[in-house]
């Protein structure tokens, strides 16, 4: 039971400052993957992310989430390359998105998570006692995300368009 409340511990995007990053995200336990937004306020793309962020956050709890103001975390990053991933495990970058580009076309919670969980199981919803099975949260992914693309081609073929 409180391996079950350590492991559900987070659940949403939290803010951090310039400050906290070493704390929140470079020391972070080994067994926790950090997903890190750079962003600004006011721009429409880290908005987006930010969204399917916040939903995969809630569903993924005991994977932490964590934004900070771009300029807070690196002095001068050029805001063309807002938004910007960055995932982190065992005190080490594990990998980088710059911009929404990486996400697909429409940048859904599905398609984020699909990409977040190529090479490393990054997402854990904290349900297999902290011994996350790589393959069952790919394949639950990969099986939202093939669902999702198959209403919206479904509503795509029903005449209605959004262009």
């Amino acid at each position: 039971m409180r391996e079950a409340a350590k492991l559900s511990r987070f659940g949403s995007v939290m803010p951090i400052s310039g400050s906290d990053f070493v704390r929140e995200v470079s020391q972070a336990p080994p067994d926790v993957w950090v997903v890190v937004i750079l962003y600004k306020e006011g721009f429409p793309a880290c908005g987006l992310l930010m969204q399917c962020l916040e939903e995969l956050a809630r569903k993924y709890p005991a994977t932490k989430f964590v934004k900070i103001i771009s300029t807070d975390c690196i002095p001068n990053y050029p805001d063309c390359n807002l938004p910007t991933l960055l995932v982190y495990n065992n005190g080490a970058v594990k990998a980088n998105y710059v911009g929404l580009h990486n996400f697909g076309r429409k940048c859904t919670p599905e398609g984020v998570a699909l990409v977040l969980c190529q090479s490393d199981p990054v997402l854990n919803d904290g349900q297999n006692g902290g011994d996350p099975s790589r393959k069952t949260v790919i394949d639950g992914v990969r099986r939202s995300f093939i669902e999702k693309v198959v209403a919206e081609h479904e509503d795509d073929d029903n005449g209605s368009s959004s262009d």
